[in-house]
């Protein structure tokens, strides 16, 4: 075996196993298998020309040398980014921890109690600063949080607003630039009028439902904000609020003064700057807003014992739910990140983060009071961490870059300093000295931290925060390190098992790729820093374009999109920039399979776009003949066709040319959606099926880990006409020609978790990426065929191969009283994560190996599912008490002097011999999801649960 070869160790299947799996699918070679599955006229003539591949010590060497040429100076820019510690503790036992960054999405809930655990503490730290009374648990980044907030005001202005037909959303002068780029971006399509303006000049007139403020302002003011919310309170004009989350510390919480939604980022609660990310912001808001939220909250309900569990709440406001009805599109959220920002409050607890937040406002304090006596004008009245000054910018620019520094420049005679928990006594100084030197006059000496406060005491913080005993408890390492284990423990992460999710492509996320991320010359760099001092960033981000553009066969890609939903937004967003361009922006119909992922329609309503559903046939197939009679029905005003492949039922649709064919012949143009892209790369591609743009789920293709439901990266690749429309960034120019404003808040969306994608490629080259995808398909019919007779597939291919993934049927068991929900439970009882339940159709299992499993692990899951098919047919409806409904099985239940089952404890803990050697506990027994929703608790238990105890 050759030991410098990356695909060997990528890829689970060894050469010796591959010749068993054909005999098991019937088939004399793997390209033959392909032949049978990918139609022949989508197939690729030539290989991909990528970069001959590395080997891992040739990509960790090459990747540090890149890093090298990254500048990191000390930045002061500001602008919602700003140097943070990641406390080690938390950097080891959870950023560069598998069985944190592996996990899935908290769906399984018995299995994943140390995540949601986690994520209520998030939720508790956000309620508590914020003074709100309900948050969620993360979005995207503080930009779309806004835009998230001014559309989810939109929908539940009150009967009055909306009969006034009240369009206008004010927005505040003071506002982070990015965040205005995208309000305009996610206004447009839905007929909102943004007005931008000085918000003491605001009439509070009717035809406005909504305000948004930035507390403090984009160059530092901080504003008593009390007056104005009462006016529009008065006038029914809901209020939402831009706060800083380290400022919320010392300044009254906006729930206070009355704001009706508080967004932001948690980037400096322990999060690398990453060039732009990823971070995990937040959303909190009132409860009576609760079924309008957008993305996910954690909530506490009861397990069948009646014993305390968690689990994600209010799920029918998910996507594959409400489809076009659904509030957002965003279903990724940041959830590693929220984990990290949450457990910094907990190891810092609430004196620490007050320590925080009193040095880095005092910070500024000794600063302004040094450049004061520099003769240097400092014009903030008011504020937490940034100084406004004026000076010769072109004069300070020159010398403070010599001296590796950073700042604002706000215009040629104005100087933004945003300073940090990272800023030292000595980083003081160094300011100061460059200021002296631009005036010409000997340098002011710092020598402590000045302790006079310059917040306006009408708007400083009296009201205490994260009284609960969690933030008060795990203030050590040994503490903390043992609190991080002992909820690791609760969760079934890739680093346990396969998790053979259908759609999500839980695969290897080598640790050569996620090494890289740890590294200072790429967690420190701001994403507004000159572009000279990103040179490293530079040049990964733009191979990763390059390659992208090869492996989709398009012309152009942007990276900005920061999930899989943002970058459907974007492509449809794209699109309607085209139409726009050629005098046809009436075009507004798009057509989505009924078999389409939920985002799908919910993205095409957020873009403006009017959803009409076209069926699929008994096979799983988009019914042509619908399709070409509702394309022509609708060809004066058709703007695309959504359409995903291989299909959302893991079938190749030979089709597929004669689809796109029969939109562009109707002048619309074709949206792939990407999810199961990895079925494609090396063999097929969108451009050769005749899609024009597609966006690609880095967090599943290409190895970015899901981290529990975040963080994910979901870049459009174009055709060479949607190029000129890539969008851009109001800070860095980015995107083409007639860029559309912002998609994401960073120019480059989250940059840092690129790295793992761009090595993803680097090391496997095109034959590890062929053989990648060669070997999904591959393992997708081994687990077909080896469960053929005792589980139906729903749908395969012309002939009878699956893509990358199948859906096995589960309806036919409910005669033996089982539901789907039972056999993902039991299969926790035998170490596996369930596929995806019900998806897309419901009572059904869809199945997804990856490339990544072993034969021995595919071997392991078949023979659980063969096992628990035996035990289906032990069952009856008349006898709920069986392993099935009674599953999981916890370790309290199986040691308990109690056993009041007909059924043994082995037969329940321990059903095949494999499960001995590594038995995971599932700590909580099945999740009362109803009594959840009707008891709906999303915070800690206050502190006086714990003294009544």
């Amino acid at each position: 075996m050759r030991t410098d070869v990356f695909a060997l160790r990528h890829i689970g299947v060894g050469e010796k196993d591959l010749q068993q799996m054909l005999e098991t699918i019937k088939v004399a070679t793997l390209d033959e298998l392909i032949a049978e599955t990918i139609p022949e006229d989508i197939r690729l003539k030539q290989p991909l020309v990528l970069d001959p591949p590395m080997s891992e010590n040739e990509y960790l060497s090459h990747i540090q040398d890149l890093s090298e040429k990254n500048k990191v100076f000390k930045s002061y820019i500001g602008l919602g980014y700003h140097e943070a510690f990641t406390p080690s503790v938390i950097k080891r036992n959870i950023l560069e921890n598998p069985g944190w960054y592996t996990a899935y999405t908290p769906y399984q809930a018995e299995i994943a109690q140390g995540r949601l655990e986690a994520l209520l503490n998030f939720q508790t730290m956000l309620v508590d600063l914020t003074g709100m009374e309900l948050a969620n648990a993360s979005l995207l980044d503080e930009s779309t949080a806004a835009a998230e907030a001014m559309t989810m005001l939109f929908e539940v202005r009150s009967r009055a607003k909306k009969k006034s037909k009240a369009l206008k959303f004010f927005v505040s002068e003071e506002i982070l630039p990015q965040t205005l780029s995208l309000l305009k971006t996610r206004s447009a399509p839905l007929d909102i009028e943004l007005v931008v303006g000085n918000h003491e000049n605001f009439d509070f007139s009717d035809d406005f439902y909504g305000v948004l403020l930035q507390y403090p302002g984009k160059n530092g003011q901080v504003h008593d904000f009390s007056s104005f919310a009462a006016k529009a309170a008065e006038k029914d004009i809901k209020l939402a609020v831009a706060a800083d989350i380290l400022s919320l510390v010392m300044l009254t919480p906006p729930g206070e003064f009355g704001a009706d939604v508080v967004v932001g980022t948690t980037q400096r609660f322990g999060i690398p700057l990453g060039y732009g990310g990823p971070h995990a912001a937040y959303f909190a808001t009132k409860e009576e807003y609760k079924r309008s939220i957008p993305g996910r909250i954690i909530g506490v309900t009861k397990d069948r014992d009646g014993k305390p569990a968690l689990r994600m709440a209010l799920q029918t406001r998910e996507q594959h739910i409400k489809r076009d009805r659904a509030t957002s599109n965003i279903c990724t959220a940041q959830v590693l990140l929220a984990v990290m920002a949450g457990m910094y409050a907990v190891y810092h607890g609430p004196k620490g983060l007050e320590y925080i937040a009193n040095k880095v406002h005092t910070s500024a304090t000794t600063l302004a009071k040094s450049l004061e006596k520099l003769g240097v004008k400092q014009i903030n009245s008011s504020y937490f961490d940034t100084l406004t000054v004026k000076a010769d910018a072109v004069k300070v620019k020159t010398i403070a870059e010599r001296k590796e520094v950073n700042f604002l420049y706000i215009d040629d005679s104005t100087i933004g300093i945003s300073l940090n928990e990272a800023t030292t006594l000595k980083d003081l100084q160094t300011i100061a000295n460059i200021f002296a030197e631009a005036l010409g006059k000997d340098t002011i000496t710092i020598k402590e931290l000045d302790g006079e406060l310059a917040i306006n005491p009408d708007v400083r913080r009296t009201s205490p925060f994260l009284e609960n005993e969690v933030f008060n408890s795990y203030h050590s390492e040994t503490e903390l390190m043992r609190y991080i284990k002992r909820l690791e423990r609760k969760d079934l992460a890739l680093n346990h098992s396969m998790i053979s999710l259908g759609s999500c492509t839980m695969k290897l996320n080598a640790a050569s790729e996620m090494l890289p991320i740890s590294m200072a010359r790429w967690g420190n760099i701001h994403p507004f820093a000159p572009i000279d001092q990103a040179e490293g960033y530079q040049t990964v981000l733009k191979e990763l374009e390059k390659d992208l553009n090869i492996i989709t066969g398009f012309a152009g890609t942007s990276l900005q999109p920061n999930s899989g939903a943002q970058g459907e937004y974007a492509g449809l967003m794209v699109i309607r920039a085209y139409h726009e361009s050629r005098g046809e922006g009436h075009r507004n119909i798009c057509l989505i399979p009924a078999s389409a992922h939920g985002t799908n329609p919910a993205s095409a309503v957020m873009a403006g776009m009017k959803v009409v559903v076209t069926k699929t046939d008994d096979n799983g197939n988009i019914d042509v003949n619908d399709l070409a009679e509702k394309a022509v029905l609708h060809k004066d005003n058709l703007a695309a066709l959504m359409v995903t492949y291989p299909s959302t039922h893991g079938v190749f649709e030979s089709s597929i040319k004669e689809i796109t064919k029969l939109i562009h012949d109707n002048g619309g143009q074709v949206y792939m959606d990407g999810a199961n892209m990895n079925a494609q790369v090396g063999l097929t591609n969108p451009a050769t099926i005749g899609a024009d743009v597609c966006h690609l789920n880095l967090h599943k293709t290409f190895a970015i880990p899901h981290g529990g439901g975040g963080p994910g990266v979901g870049p459009i690749c174009v055709a060479e006409q949607l190029v000129p429309f890539l969008p851009g960034n109001p800070v860095i120019k980015t995107g083409g020609e007639k860029a559309i404003t912002a998609i994401s808040a960073a120019p480059w969306g989250s940059s840092l978790v690129c790295l793992i994608s761009y090595g993803y490629i680097k090391m496997l080259g095109e034959s590890g990426l062929t053989q990648s995808t060669k070997t999904a398909i591959l393992n997708a019919n081994y687990i077909k065929n080896t469960l053929s007779g005792k589980f139906d597939v729903l749908y395969t291919g012309e002939k009878g191969r699956a893509a990358h993934e199948m859906i096995i049927d589960c309806r036919p068991f409910k005669e033996k009283g089982i539901e789907v929900s039972d056999i993902a439970k039991r299969l926790m009882d035998y170490g596996f994560h369930a596929p995806t339940v019900s998806f897309p159709v419901a009572g059904t299992l869809m199945i997804e190996p990856t490339e990544s499993e072993s034969l021995a692990e595919l071997d392991r899951f078949c023979n659980a599912m063969l096992s628990i098919r035996e035990e289906i047919e032990e069952a009856s409806p008349e006898d709920n008490n069986n392993p099935l409904k009674n599953s999981p099985h916890t370790l309290e239940m199986i040691t308990s002097d109690n056993w009041e089952f007909p059924y043994s404890r082995e037969k329940a803990a321990f059903p095949l011999p494999y499960i001995m050697e590594n038995k995971f506990w599932p700590s909580v027994r099945r999740v009362d999801e109803a009594y959840g929703d009707r008891n709906l608790i999303c915070t800690c238990a206050p502190i006086e649960a714990y003294m009544e105890a």
